[in-house]
């Protein structure tokens, strides 16, 4: 395992960099580890619920983890609004850094992640296979 320290600007959508990075570092599979910073925007698909809620404001990330595929990121994140309520879900495309994020990512160069049917759960599931 190596890691990589991410700074991501104001403006960046978090998912799609995130993603992105994978694909400039020309691996195929990562964790994320930890993530701080900000947004302005966050758009939080809640358990159970087929369609991200947006949240908007001067939000704080508290937390964020989750894998990273060539076939996508699964990521969840606990953020607090300006009143410290603190909301938490799966991350979707559209979370806009407000003035930074600090982001650890986890490279593992001899895997190779990816995204399958799985018949038991109904979704597209993590597969770990090792590089050869």
């Amino acid at each position: 395992m190596q890691t990589h320290p991410l700074r991501l600007s104001p403006g960046d959508d978090l998912r799609g960099a995130l993603e992105d990075a994978l694909r400039e570092l020309n691996l195929t599979a990562a964790f994320v580890l930890q993530g701080i910073g900000s947004l302005s925007v966050a758009q939080l698909r809640f358990a159970g619920v087929e369609q991200p809620t947006e949240l908007r404001g001067d939000l704080e990330i508290l937390t964020l983890a989750g894998s990273i595929s060539p076939d996508g990121a699964h990521l969840h994140m606990s953020v607090s609004d300006a009143r410290g309520q603190v909301f938490g879900g799966h991350v979707a495309r559209g979370c806009t850094v407000r003035t930074t994020a600090e982001i650890l990512l986890a490279l593992l160069p001899e895997h190779r992640f990816s995204r399958e049917h799985d018949a038991r759960s109904g979704f597209p599931e993590l597969v770990i296979r090792a590089k050869g």
